[in-house]
């Protein structure tokens, strides 16, 4: 059985930390990571907003991104050890008839909104939190590119604001988990929503 994730989330929600925890809790579980394809600093375009445009898909190389999911869906056993994850003791043996479980977790900021992708979800997750929130956790964190001053209100917080409306378009089948709670409250419902869907399409 293959089971595929979104995590998605606003910048600085807890979607890498609740990806790392559940990596490490659930068997045979891969991660593409969507901040691996974005492309290089100096092709991104500055927009109208006067900011270079992170925050936005043209931004990413989302063709790369789905040929790797698909590279996953084809292969789960050949990604894993390409990717040096750690396959249960059974799922190296070579008996068809064992119905084995193979995860594959896709986190990121704007994963709901490429069509896609979205068409190969079998659950969707998205972690989200208050702006005044947002911005305090954003402030304490070092980019390899540094926020431009005035980059988040400006750019960052809207483009959010408006890609959260396209993805409710695009997806209408997000569980929402409140960013604000523990992260133990936060990894108890992924995990707990995740083991429901394992046991359902068991």
């Amino acid at each position: 059985m293959k089971l595929i994730i979104g995590i998605g989330g606003v910048t600085n929600g807890g979607k890498t930390t609740l990806t790392n925890r559940l990596i490490k809790t659930l068997p045979n579980c891969c991660v593409v990571h969507q901040d691996d394809f974005f492309k290089k600093p100096n092709q991104i375009e500055v927009g109208e907003d006067g900011f270079r445009q992170w925050d936005v898909i043209s931004a990413l190389d989302m063709e790369a991104m789905v040929s790797t999911v698909k590279g996953w869906q084809e292969n789960p056993v050949k990604f894993a050890r390409s990717h040096g994850v750690n396959l249960s003791p059974e799922t190296e043996e070579t008996d068809p008839e064992q119905e084995r479980i193979h995860i594959l977790i896709v986190e990121g900021f704007l994963i709901y909104n490429y069509k896609p992708l979205v068409d190969v979800y079998d659950k969707c997750l998205y972690i989200s939190i208050p702006y005044e929130e947002c911005k305090r956790r954003r402030s304490t964190r070092t980019y390899t590119v540094p926020d431009a001053p005035g980059l988040f209100d400006g750019h960052v917080w809207p483009m959010y604001l408006r890609h959260r409306k396209e993805m409710d378009y695009n997806c209408n089948c997000i569980e929402y988990l409140d960013g604000m709670k523990s992260k133990e409250e936060i990894f108890n419902k992924a995990y707990e929503s995740i083991q429901n869907s394992l046991l359902n399409n068991s």
